[in-house]
């Protein structure tokens, strides 16, 4: 090797080399990705459950176990609210005041929207229903979030030969709908949980939903049997089909989602005290 080329070799030698200490103070000093946040709107069927209504649990309290700490779930479901009663109720104000651009706002309105007897949370699929909805829509776009609409988790019903029936009549079809025509992601919740209490047949069903025995429940002395509302399993399983339909519909990435395929144990759900 000639004078010369030695000389050039122990000055690139001497170059710091890309990826060492200069950079890894650079990725240190770099700030962490922003914390996402998921919003849920919605009824009974998605809400926080308190102590005296334990074991009686909400798919939205279940949400947190399926994502990875740099996603936050702020659970506003409500029992017993409609697209439109949530709405009246001055309800998604404060939801929208929150968002920041990059959050999240899940929809889940329809086992109330039926209740044709009651006005203030009536509406019909295919007008005030969607009107409703594209308000939710609507408002999370306005700054920045991105709406999600999820069709309503389907109640526990079989016919005589022990088929899963639906129930929500044309409220799911005008869901869908609405998320098609205005490029919504959508979470097919009916879907899957049809097809979930199906597989679990009439009587192993029957462990998801709120069926419980006397004393059980200080909500409910005498027992209870109800199609409608979860125990922790059901809020588990209800949870984890829409944490894979976020992640389908790309609305999380793989790095946002976990346990999507694991076991959760039922007693990691804990009902905190009444407010």
């Amino acid at each position: 090797m000639t004078l010369s080329r030695r000389r050039t070799v122990a000055a690139l030698a001497a170059l710091p080399v890309a990826g060492t200490a200069a950079t890894a103070r650079a990725a240190e000093a770099a700030p962490p990705p922003p914390r996402i946040t998921l919003y849920i709107a919605g009824d009974s069927t998605a809400a926080q459950k308190y102590a005296p209504a334990a074991p009686e649990t909400g798919w939205g309290m279940a949400l947190p176990l399926f994502l990875t700490p740099r996603l936050r779930v702020a659970n506003h479901a409500v029992n017993g609210r409609s697209s439109k009663s949530f709405l009246d109720e001055g309800r998604l104000g404060p939801v929208l005041e929150a968002v920041r651009p990059g959050d999240v706002l899940l929809v889940q309105f329809g086992h109330n929207d039926q209740k044709a007897a009651d006005p203030a949370r009536h509406t019909e699929p295919w007008t005030t229903y969607r009107e409703h909805l594209l308000r939710y829509v609507s408002g999370a776009r306005a700054r920045g979030a991105r709406p999600v609409l999820l069709t309503s988790v389907e109640r526990r019903r079989f016919d005589a030969s022990g088929r899963a029936l639906p129930t929500h009549g044309e409220y799911p079809a005008a869901v869908r709908a609405l998320a098609a025509e205005h490029g919504v992601p959508l979470v097919d919740v009916q879907a899957a949980s049809l097809a979930e209490w199906q597989r679990l047949g009439p009587e192993g069903s029957k462990a998801y939903f709120a069926w419980l025995a006397p004393g059980e429940s200080r909500a409910h002395p005498d027992g209870r049997r109800d199609d409608t509302h979860f125990r922790p399993a059901g809020a588990v399983e209800v949870a984890r089909m829409v944490a894979r339909g976020l992640l389908a519909g790309r609305v999380l990435a793989p790095g946002d989602v976990r346990r999507l395929d694991d076991e959760v144990p039922a007693d990691r759900i804990t009902w905190p005290p009444a407010p």
